[in-house]
């Protein structure tokens, strides 16, 4: 009979996992809560300036959407960070900017009206708190992921790194719940004077979750070895593989990591186009905009704001959650690329189909039915499956570095979307046209140029320990003409 120690310790690997995944329940959390005050952030911060309504748009956009050019900098900061002072470092970091953000952002005036900040006059303390936002979701966003599949046997990694995408979809939906539980039973001035405030502090419980559950967790094999700190790290790969198969993990990390700064483009331009690329899709295919303005987008329907935050968490947080732990039962086994292809496809179905009901003032039922659609296709492919490559598809030793580069690239264009989503819909001429369909149609174009990004660059990574991913790249370089890409000096 196997014993526990040869074969390695399930339990721990999961606590691990469950932990590390705080940092994307926060992610999500955020992504929900800010969906639940775009109305009020409007009403308290841009309709008071009595600006042009291009100039209202674009100010409202840009207050939404402050938080994801913060996730740029976390972004950018997680990948030295994560080098440095290591992973579980850089995760309590999180925990703490979170913190200190989300209690920030619902009461802006408490240090600005030091200085004469209230009111409407308080919307650069808010737009400041939601940046710090912003770069903990980007430092987490990279982080997390990275905790996972380092910790992670290769047979189970896909499935394990997914549970990132579930927590995601889980603070979603939790948080839309607590909007709608703060709202219920109130009218929309509520909304607008207090609720609003309540849903955006609420982010402090998860944030000091994430504190306390890193502070008792040990950092990575990897980034042990990446320190000299051998012994520490043959102990902890006894626990998390077995004893028999902790010293060639050992080694074969060590061989990987020999060179520990490694140039970024060592392994060529296309593993860092393939990654870039995946990022700028998952985002280009509208899903940010979809879940930011999901209640503003049922209330473009004609239902009303209680029903319209009711209906955001049932439709989308439900939907997503479903389908998400499709893909982490599916991923290990169906492979990554052919769900991203699938997934694809099925969004861009979608989102043409919505747009093109918008545009024929044909909304009811069939729109609703369309918005499932499309946040099935994603969650079931671009939500988790990308997160899971961009895991993955590194060497060890350009890994920090890389990863870092990808999801700040998926950050500047998840705010390129978002802030450009509210321009395209709060459009007059547009909506005289189109009536809110414009937009969805772009989406589902994207959808189609992400299918065949997939088809043509990206390969499959199923099943193969991270060290080995180098020589897959070394493979595929040799099979594709690599693009022509500016290379980066070093």
């Amino acid at each position: 009979m196997t014993s526990r120690g040869s074969r390695g310790n399930p339990g721990l690997l999961a606590a691990l996992t469950v932990t590390a995944t705080l940092g994307g329940l926060l992610f999500g959390y955020d992504t929900g809560v800010i969906a639940g005050v775009t109305d009020a952030i409007a009403v308290n911060f841009v309709l008071p300036r009595h600006l042009p309504q291009a100039d209202a748009n674009l100010l409202s956009g840009l207050a939404i959407s402050m938080a994801l050019l913060g996730c740029v900098i976390g972004a950018l900061f997680a990948g030295p960070i994560s080098t440095r002072i290591g992973r579980k470092a850089g995760l309590i970091i999180t925990g703490v900017l979170f913190l200190l953000s989300s209690l920030g952002a619902g009461y802006p005036e408490f240090f600005w009206s030091i200085f004469g900040g209230s009111g409407y006059h308080a919307l650069p303390a808010f737009m400041a708190y939601r940046l710090l936002a912003g770069v903990a979701i980007g430092m987490a966003s990279m982080l997390a992921p990275m905790y996972i599949a380092e910790v992670s046997p290769p047979a189970s990694r896909g499935m394990l790194v997914t549970f990132q995408q579930i927590a995601i979809v889980v603070g979603f939906m939790v948080v839309d719940f607590v909007n709608w539980g703060i709202q219920a039973g109130h009218t929309r001035e509520y909304l607008m004077s207090t609720a609003w405030r309540h849903m955006l502090a609420s982010a402090a419980i998860p944030a000091a979750l994430l504190i306390i559950g890193m502070l008792l967790v040990p950092e990575t094999p990897r980034f042990m070895v990446l320190k000299d700190r051998d012994a520490d790290a043959l102990a902890l790969l006894k626990r998390l593989v077995g004893h028999e198969d902790a010293g060639p993990t050992l080694q074969a990390i060590k061989a990987t990591l020999i060179e520990h700064t490694r140039p970024l483009l060592s392994f060529g331009s296309l593993v860092l186009f393939v990654g870039v690329g995946l990022s700028v899709f998952q985002q280009l295919v509208g899903i940010n905009a979809v879940l930011y303005y999901a209640p503003h987008m049922f209330e473009n329907m004609g239902i009303s704001t209680n029903q319209a935050l009711w209906d955001s968490a049932v439709y989308s947080g439900v939907t997503m959650t479903v389908f998400t732990l499709i893909a982490t039962f599916t991923v290990d086994r169906i492979g990554r690329k052919p769900l991203l292809i699938a997934g694809a496809f099925v969004m861009a179905v979608g989102m043409i189909t919505l747009g093109s009901l918008f545009d024929r003032h044909q909304v009811a039922g069939g729109a609703l039915g369309a918005i499932v659609l499309y946040i099935m296709g994603f969650s079931f492919s671009w939500g988790p499956v990308v997160w899971v490559m961009l895991s993955e598809i590194y060497p060890n030793s350009i890994r920090g570095k890389a990863m870092s580069i990808a999801v700040a690239a998926q950050w500047i264009m998840n705010f390129v979307v978002s802030t450009t989503f509210s321009m395209m819909d709060g459009s007059d001429a547009l909506n005289a046209r189109f009536n809110h369909g414009f937009a969805y149609w772009v989406y589902g174009g994207f959808c189609l140029l992400a299918a065949l990004f997939v088809i043509r660059f990206v390969p499959e990574t199923k099943g193969r320990p991270l060290e080995s991913i180098q020589e897959l790249w070394h493979r595929h370089r040799a099979r594709h003409t690599e693009p022509v890409i500016p290379r980066a000096v070093n």
